[in-house]
């Protein structure tokens, strides 16, 4: 049995060009100090393994500063590291993975086909292989050998046929035979899956990027024997980006706001408004008014402009006839029973005028 830390998809130096320069500057640096938050957690929790499968850099040109960080953090851990750079971080001669002078411990797949590396101190063989160019055909064909546990650690896409980015198949890895595939390319973790008797799964990216990448992001941790793979999630990023939808009909929209927000201090929140209202919400001072409630705020106006529900009733029309039935019945009812005709004829207007509500 083995104990891994399977973590992917880094992009450090993403430009992160939505925020602010200074924001974006100091996301880059958070994003590097992961590294060594990771390795803090693997070394406390007895980690062996740490598999990283790919796109730890996002391009080929990074700061030298970020590579030198990752390859001395890397180096703190007690177990061995094993890298196979993916479509954003290829091995080539121009990569960040030629030009740094790394750690005895880390191992990083060079070639494009299948190489194998043997870790007889913890019982286990890890197979692997890298992008060496910004696109990778389907991997060729291999089977796992020997005792012990085999693991494989790769880059690519499952179900994705005719993928520039490694297209695998769940018939393919099957046939590998590995008791565990360690795979990097996906943002979001789906759990943990078989190709028959292969586990495999992707931990998603440890730091969202945008409001395409929502939520808790993290790695996997736990352990993988010849018959058994434990792995959880580990929530990790320190700031989640999260998208808020409210129905500010007949509501202060600044205290409804205020209360949705609580506890995200530390998060990228995208706020958007709905509902109908007499008049539009100043998105501006909603900004102001609520910017201490999160780290990044950014509101969205979607609602719409109440009209008068009775205009045109009484009209020789379709329209004036429904809302003049409807008003007779609205001014004879108590509060509880005009809110309810209100509601019946916001209903009854959309449908007639084929629009939403």
């Amino acid at each position: 049995m083995v104990k891994i830390l399977h973590a992917a998809d880094f992009h450090l130096d993403s430009a992160f060009g939505s925020l602010s320069e200074e924001r974006a500057r100091q996301r880059r640096q958070e994003c590097r100090q992961l590294v060594g938050r990771l390795v803090d957690y693997a070394n406390d929790h007895g980690a062996d393994l740490m598999l990283l499968p790919g796109d730890l850099f996002d391009g080929e040109r990074v700061y030298a500063q970020t590579a030198e960080e990752l390859a001395s953090e890397l180096g703190r851990f007690h177990g061995g590291v094993i890298i196979a750079p993916g479509n954003h971080d290829p091995y080539t001669h121009r990569s960040p993975y030629a030009r740094v002078l790394w750690p005895e411990n880390v191992h990083i797949f060079t070639q494009n086909t299948m190489e194998r590396l043997d870790f007889p101190q913890y019982g286990c063989t890890v197979y692997g292989a890298a992008f060496s160019a910004a696109e990778s055909a389907e991997p060729e064909e291999f089977a796992a050998e020997g005792d012990g546990v085999k693991i494989l650690v790769l880059h690519g896409e499952v179900g994705s046929a005719g993928s520039r980015y490694r297209s695998l198949t769940t018939s393919w890895l099957e046939r590998t035979g590995v008791d565990y595939a360690a795979l990097g390319h996906v943002h979001e973790h789906r759990g943990v899956q078989h190709a028959g008797a292969v586990a495999y799964a992707y931990p998603g990216c440890p730091e969202g990027r945008g409001f395409d990448e929502l939520g808790d992001k993290g790695f996997l941790f736990g352990t993988v024997d010849t018959d058994r793979v434990d792995l959880q999630f580990v929530p990790f990023a320190r700031r989640r980006y999260e998208l808020l939808t409210l129905d500010v009909t007949d509501a202060d929209a600044a205290q409804l706001a205020a209360d949705a927000l609580r506890g995200r201090e530390e998060d990228i929140v995208r706020l958007v408004l709905t509902g109908q209202v007499d008049a539009a919400p100043d998105t501006n001072l909603l900004t102001q008014q609520l910017a201490a409630f999160c780290w990044q705020l950014e509101v969205r106006d979607e609602t719409r402009t109440r009209q008068d529900l009775w205009r045109g009733c009484g009209e020789d029309s379709l329209r004036g006839l429904f809302l003049q039935n409807l008003r007779e019945e609205y001014d004879r009812a108590d509060a509880a029973g005009r809110a309810a005709i209100e509601q019946a004829v916001r209903f009854g207007l959309a449908a007639m005028e084929n629009r939403e509500l």
